[in-house]
């Protein structure tokens, strides 16, 4: 609080300094009411993002946090930006004696997230632009033709339509790399997790299931998702934002094709769930949030 308004009264002093000098040289009192109005409200501003920082601050730090602060609406989630910074978080929260609770999602990113990723050096530039345009051009499935010829093994473990790992594959290729042969799971997951992990993995009747994708979908389309889509290809959507569900689909105005992906992915999601090593499976069909979590936090005894 001291701190707080230290920093008030030291932003006062230019504020008063300017409002005094308004008042000598205004010609009337709309001049210095604008100077008012202009002074306090920088102020406010001001105040509200030292607020912000603070508030995303560990410690008692006087300006900072804004990594945290814009984190949600800027961040670059690339992989290994991604890994650091939610390595740093769960680390953080486990020195303070705290429990992380991490949530996913794609199984890269929970990968990223739970264990040390073998991250490449990144290609040149002209490579990757020169890939991205043929991607655009030809479609993933010709480039996964290409890859076929090139590295056999790399292109059996990917799907033709997944443009991004496509062109991953023939941009290492390009740059003297080989990129690495295997299949989804071993790619998506590894054992050899950072901490201990409770990995919980919840399922749901398949019938329930798909009615909730279906209503999700649905709610997603009432709340305007399709102009979003629209806006974002028109706007120049990059080939990786274009693979999210439904991008295409709601491109087409086809709502019922979206849904179809959806439950295809979830149970693509599914199976690569209880594949996984030490993987504990709670069954969600029917139970409220609190019985799930009660069970949950049983476990971790």
């Amino acid at each position: 609080m001291l701190v707080s308004t230290a920093l008030v009264l030291m932003m006062s002093i230019p504020a008063l300094a300017l409002f005094y000098g308004g008042m000598v040289r205004a010609k009337n009192m709309l001049s210095v009411l604008m100077q008012v109005f202009v002074t306090f409200s920088l102020i406010t501003v001001l105040w509200c993002i030292y607020g912000y920082s603070l508030a995303f601050t560990e410690g008692n730090a006087f300006f900072g946090g804004f990594d945290r602060l814009f984190l949600s609406g800027t961040f670059d989630a690339m992989k290994g930006e991604f890994a650091t910074a939610a390595h740093a978080e769960i680390d953080a929260l486990l020195g303070q004696g705290r429990r992380p609770i991490v949530v996913g999602g794609t199984g890269l990113y929970l990968r990223a997230a739970l264990a040390e990723l073998d991250l490449r050096p990144p290609v040149d530039p002209q490579i990757r632009e020169r890939r991205r345009a043929q991607l655009e051009q030809l479609g993933a499935p010709a480039l996964h033709d290409e890859l076929a010829i090139k590295a056999p093994r790399t292109a059996a473990a990917i799907r033709p339509q997944d443009g991004q790992r496509v062109t991953r594959a023939l941009e290492l290729l390009d740059a003297g790399q080989n990129p690495t042969p295997g299949t989804d799971d071993s790619r998506l997951w590894t054992a050899a997790l950072r901490r201990p992990t409770l990995l919980a993995g919840l399922t749901m009747e398949r019938q329930a299931l798909n009615a909730r994708i279906e209503a999700r979908v649905d709610a997603m389309i009432a709340a305007g998702a399709e102009q979003e889509v629209r806006a974002a290809a028109a706007a120049g959507a990059s080939p990786g934002a274009r693979q999210a569900l439904g991008f295409q689909q709601l491109l087409d105005g086809d709502v019922e094709a979206m849904k179809a992906q959806t439950r295809r992915y979830a149970k693509r999601q599914m199976t690569w769930m209880r594949k996984l090593e030490g993987v504990r499976i709670f069954d969600v069909t029917g139970r409220g949030p609190a019985e799930v979590a009660g069970e949950l936090y049983a476990a971790l005894a």
